[in-house]
């Protein structure tokens, strides 16, 4: 699980949680303290971009989470995050034991954190778009 901060520039690492009841209940608590405008979800693709039955059980879950937690889902790729959470947590010297408890969290905010890259640039190219800006009364 990863947060963002309040103007949703920076992801975080929080902690690893299982999809299992007590994984549930901490996801709650932790939606009820953060209030996210949305939950974003790695969705896991082959490398061509397609979608297998890993995919579809997630996609089954995020529904799920989407019915308890009353907040839009959405889902991210999560192609290669894993890998990238460990080479970092490797380059950063963690130790090996410690690396197994916190690259799922790790990976979940390299997922977060291009979410809200893409979002940002997105909201960029809107922003100028569209020629001139006039001041209306």
């Amino acid at each position: 699980m990863a947060v963002s901060d309040e103007l949703g520039m920076i992801a975080s690492p929080l902690e690893s949680l299982e999809r299992s009841g007590r994984g549930i209940e901490r996801l709650r608590a932790l939606v009820e303290q953060f209030d996210p405008q949305a939950i974003v979800i790695g969705l896991p693709t082959g490398m061509s971009g397609r979608e297998g039955q890993q995919a579809a059980e997630v996609r089954e879950f995020g529904e799920q989470l989407r019915a308890l937690l009353h907040r839009p889902i959405v889902y991210w790729d999560e192609r290669l995050t894993t890998a990238m959470a460990e080479r970092a947590l490797i380059e950063a010297r963690t130790r090996r034991a410690r690396r197994r408890g916190i690259v799922d969290a790790v990976a979940a905010a390299l997922i977060l954190q291009s979410y809200l890259d893409s979002r940002r640039r997105r909201h960029d190219a809107k922003e100028s778009g569209g020629g001139p800006r006039t001041n209306e009364a």
